[in-house]
């Protein structure tokens, strides 16, 4: 039993003992102004009053007991419909609202909800069109993108590649001198040439997969994501799995920033995780997209303030712009699992289609 069925079971056993104990008290009470009155007369005998009074004690109890029991199941109805919702919130589904639940104060908390969640719907349409509008100034700001993601992966091959191919070249030219004197120890530096060859292809890698297109380029999310992951198999030595709905449909904006999520977890995957198996998702179950990304590799501590290296912040500022929520679920050695969920809501944010240069 959960501890919320178990608080609820002790609610309803508290207000039952309450009920009975309240018609006890009333029953107490009404016999004794009857006496005083004069409207009781004595029993004939002690047994015929014990009688009475054992099957008194016991009418009271079970009338006191079934009303504890309505009253406590009605509550708790109403109040398993308000917890119903707001589960529905937060998994990101703001479809669902409170039905009237009366004039009293628990009728009163679902209507503060039901507007607490219109307010929401409002703000996270406002989000979504937002981002479409973002994704329109994005398409207009592309060539001068472009230049800036030059430099950057320029800085990034710098900094990363050439560094690892220097210290390749210097590591083989100290390998080829101690080859003849110890061949152990120049065995032990051809194993650390071939690990980092390894880090630098995985590096390159990385890099090329960012000098894609940054946006869909007029295609829809799932011509865009199936094209990207049957180019990295074809070159990647990794196994990727793919289930991209075809038919899902969504404003500009969401959708570039859906690619460029997958963009970043799949550059993460390359750079970081070595993993060997990547999975991705994407579904549509009711008004909710789930994006699913998921590697074998060796994880990270999510307590360590190194997210930034992993693209965390990135993706999660990608994901907020949308409305969306970010769950990320890893350990060290037990790989990594990204869910993105992001409503869809009828009014939407912005149009579908794609956007005119």
């Amino acid at each position: 039993m959960s501890g919320y069925n178990r608080r609820l079971t002790n609610m309803m056993w508290r207000s039952m003992g309450e009920s009975i104990l309240l018609g006890f008290v009333l029953f107490g009470a009404a016999v004794y102004f009857l006496s005083t009155g004069g409207y009781l007369t004595p029993f004939s005998t002690w047994q015929e009053g014990v009688s009475f009074t054992l099957t008194m004690i016991v009418i009271v109890a079970v009338i006191g007991g079934a009303y504890g029991y309505w009253t406590s199941s009605k509550t708790t109805r109403r109040l398993e419909q308000i917890r119903e919702v707001m589960l529905s919130l937060e998994k990101g589904n703001l479809s669902r609202t409170v039905p009237f639940l009366g004039e009293d104060e628990i009728g009163r908390l679902g209507e503060q909800l039901n507007q607490m969640t219109k307010k929401w719907e409002e703000q996270v349409t406002s989000l979504q069109r937002l981002s479409t509008n973002n994704a329109q100034l994005a398409q207009k700001a592309k060539y001068s993108a472009i230049v800036e993601e030059r430099q950057r992966l320029a800085r990034e091959l710098h900094d990363a590649v050439s560094q690892q191919l220097f210290a390749i070249s210097m590591t083989a030219t100290a390998a080829l001198r101690t080859l003849d004197k110890d061949f152990d120890k120049a065995q032990r530096q051809i194993y650390l040439i071939e690990e980092m060859a390894s880090v630098a292809q995985s590096e390159m890698r990385a890099l090329l997969l960012h000098l894609r297109p940054v946006h869909l380029e007029g295609k829809h999310l799932h011509e865009g994501l199936v094209e990207l992951l049957q180019e990295l198999t074809a070159k990647v030595p990794m196994d990727i799995h793919w289930e991209v709905a075809e038919d899902i449909r969504l404003p500009k904006g969401i959708e570039d920033h859906l690619f460029r999520i997958v963009q970043e977890a799949m550059s993460n995957a390359l750079r970081h995780s070595k993993a060997t198996r990547l999975e991705i998702k994407l579904a549509q179950p009711g008004d909710i997209i789930r994006l699913t990304i998921r590697d074998n590799g060796v994880g990270f501590n999510l307590d360590e303030k190194r997210q930034a290296s992993y693209g965390i912040l990135t993706m999660r500022e990608r994901v907020n712009e949308i409305g969306g929520s970010l769950s990320i679920i890893t350990a060290p050695e037990k790989g990594t699992r990204l869910e993105i969920r992001v409503p869809v809501l009828s009014e939407g944010g912005g149009e579908t289609d794609g956007i005119d240069d």
